[in-house]
């Protein structure tokens, strides 16, 4: 009997055994699975890998909703197993086995580009984790900004997220001059942005949005203009997605959900420089003023001797 025959005995057994419920299909129990992990490249592919535990008994592994292609299983050692595919690619049946078993396929049509910004609906009911391409800082997760900093990606638990990052980042840099001093504003958009301005009377930076419904990050030098802030959208205040700060800079990612001008205004602004004092003029003022204190004492006193004099040779005549 060829191993074909047995596996689709096996099935047909596990059918038996382990009945579908709630007109879904579920062929033996849920796999107990040591790793989830979902690797996105640069060039837009999605790599899957669940990673599970032996197990004496059969068990099933859902797999992610996409276009599943080039599905494999192999033991810790490499070697190739026996795949049982369940349904539309919907999940996998794994034999009992002493060792992990790695499952492993691509998911086509998932990763869908629009307009420069990537997005991915992911969608599964244990922890996940994402590795994001090298070279992205920054994601969006359900609209909220993440840093990645030196992390390769992000864990998520009971995972339902739209996760979003630009396939481009692309980078506007605005240059603020006051007094001698040279400042930068970064900022971070698909956006269409125009008519930038810092007022340093109204302690605001300000810029024109020309689309809507876009991720804007905006990254300022605290010694140009520190917050906290509030973000207003013509005359309208919004709120920012997030807003974090480090030593030299704040970051505020907004999603204006229309068009127009957006004025970020700070509780401190950058002054005018004041001139200081030279300490030996200083010095010399110190010295001139107690001079003087001591001048004008002697006059005083002068003054008040010739009077007492006076009045007594008044007195005598």
């Amino acid at each position: 009997m060829s191993k074909k025959i047995i596996v689709i005995i096996a099935i047909l057994m596990v059918f038996t055994i382990f009945p579908a419920s709630n007109a879904q299909l579920s062929i033996g129990e849920e796999a107990d699975q040591e790793l989830i992990q979902v690797e996105i490249s640069s060039s837009g592919e999605v790599n899957v890998k669940h990673v599970v535990k032996p197990s004496n008994f059969p068990v099933s592994v859902d797999l992610f909703d996409g276009t599943v292609s080039d599905i494999s299983i192999t033991n810790e050692n490499g070697d190739e197993r026996d795949v049982a595919v369940v349904g539309g690619n919907d999940a996998v049946l794994i034999f009992p086995s002493n060792q992990n078993s790695i499952v492993e396929y691509s998911l086509e049509n998932v990763l869908i580009l629009n307009d420069n910004l990537w997005s991915f609906d992911v969608s599964y009911p244990q922890t996940v984790s994402v590795i994001i391409p090298e070279g992205i800082d920054r994601i969006f997760v359900n609209d909220l900004p993440i840093q990645l900093g030196d992390k390769k990606g992000i864990n998520c638990h009971g995972c339902y997220m739209n996760l979003q990052y630009y396939s481009i980042v692309p980078k506007i840099i605005q240059e603020v001059e006051w007094e001698e001093d040279l400042f930068f504003v970064e900022i971070i958009t698909d956006s269409e942005i125009g008519e930038f301005n810092f007022d340093q009377s109204s302690k605001s930076i300000s810029f024109q949005v020309n689309d809507e419904n876009k991720f804007i990050t905006t990254i300022i030098p605290l010694e140009l203009l520190w917050g906290p802030y509030v973000v207003v959208l013509d005359d309208e205040q919004i709120k920012y997605n997030k807003y974090t700060v480090n030593e030299t800079h704040a970051t505020l990612d907004i999603k204006p959900q229309t068009s127009g001008e957006i004025t970020i205004i700070g509780t401190t602004v950058i002054t005018t420089p004041v001139e200081p004092i030279d300490s030996s003029h200083e010095s010399n003022y110190l010295i001139y003023a107690i001079v003087g204190g001591i001048v004008a004492s002697a006059i005083i006193t002068t003054i008040i001797r010739v009077k007492q004099k006076t009045t007594k040779l008044t007195q005598k005549q």
